[in-house]
């Protein structure tokens, strides 16, 4: 039998990652007038039809996980081969609004494709990626403000986007070069505080931009959950045999380490701690350090937006998924 030839998507929630993407694309699929597709993260539009290369998987993990991408054309087209007639068709993969080459593929592809982009506290992005690699035995800095200063220095050694925190929390550069392929109207900027405070009245929003009925998604928990692990022998012990599975997992089908490193994920989980707070020169040094200082571009966000960020410039953040609604981190 042939494969179903598919379509290409209406839309896509773009980014950014740890803002609640993975919770929305749950609610999203609740509703009848949407489709999404059944992979959360093709990834598509980060390659151009060929496998991505080896040299941008330099990290812990990142060769394993690009074998998961879906660079194929029929294979991506066949995502939405079961959107039924009359549905909004789209996809979820939080690295597109980061990555500038996918945003050029994109609109090139799709010209009237919408996008949907969550911004989140650029600090406790980051620092929500920092837990979420840690938590999977990946990061082996156990600092979060020194794994941020090595975020230039693994740039250049080629790891994967996901490692770098600071450039995945400049939402100003990234939605400046995005205008610059779509028109303003084909792109929702939300909050992730929205997801969080107020869910039902976020949804709403997102129906009447996709162009479907409100009232309709239902709000769906967290599912990409990563708990705080305390660093501890047992956990660095656990940790090198996992990062060491990884770079194995790189050379076998991707389903086999992911079935393989469940009992190691599990094993790690169960170190699970209290999450410290982040210590205020941690975050002032997060937000004014580097280069390109996070502070700039928080002024470049209220610029191409005309709204106040200015909670993101305090000495704390808005806290975790855990800490605002008892449904756990993320």
């Amino acid at each position: 039998m042939s494969r179903p030839q598919g379509r290409l998507p209406d839309f896509v929630i773009a980014g950014a990652p740890k803002a609640g993407t993975t919770a929305l694309h749950a609610a999203l699929a609740t509703h009848p007038g949407l489709y999404l597709s059944p992979v959360k993260e093709p990834k598509y539009y980060l390659t151009d039809g060929r496998p991505p290369p080896r040299s941008g998987q330099r990290g812990p993990g990142d060769a394993h996980s690009a074998r998961e991408w879906i660079w194929r054309r029929p294979d991506y087209l066949s995502l939405f081969a079961g959107a039924p007639g009359g549905a909004v068709a789209g996809e979820s993969t939080p690295f597109y609004l980061y990555d500038r080459a996918a945003q050029a593929r994109l609109a090139a592809d799709v010209p009237g494709v919408k996008v949907v982009a969550v911004v989140r506290d650029p600090v406790d992005r980051a620092h929500s990626n920092w837990v979420h690699l840690r938590a999977d035995g990946l990061e082996p800095e156990a600092d979060f403000g020194a794994a941020v200063g090595l975020e230039d220095q693994r740039i250049a050694a080629g790891w994967a986007p996901f490692w770098h925190y600071r450039g995945l929390s400049r939402y100003g550069a990234q939605l400046r070069d995005l205008y610059g392929h779509l028109p303003r109207e084909q792109v929702l900027v939300l909050r992730y505080r929205e997801l969080v405070d107020t869910p039902r009245e976020t949804l709403d929003r997102v129906s009447r931009f996709l162009g479907v009925a409100e009232g309709v998604a239902h709000v769906v928990a967290p599912e990409n959950v990563k708990p705080y692990v305390a660093d501890t022998p047992r956990y660095r012990a656990l940790a090198r045999v996992t990062r060491a599975g990884a770079a194995l997992g790189a050379y076998a089908p991707p389903q086999a380490w992911r079935q393989a490193s469940r009992p190691l994920i599990a094993a790690l989980h169960a170190g699970r701690a209290p999450r410290p707070p982040l210590p205020v020169e941690v975050r002032r040094e997060v937000l004014a350090g580097g280069p390109a200082p996070l502070l700039d571009d928080i002024a470049l966000l209220e610029e191409l937006t005309g709204e106040s960020f200015a909670d993101w410039r305090g000495d704390s953040g808005r806290g975790d998924f855990r800490s605002r609604s008892g449904a756990g981190s993320v």
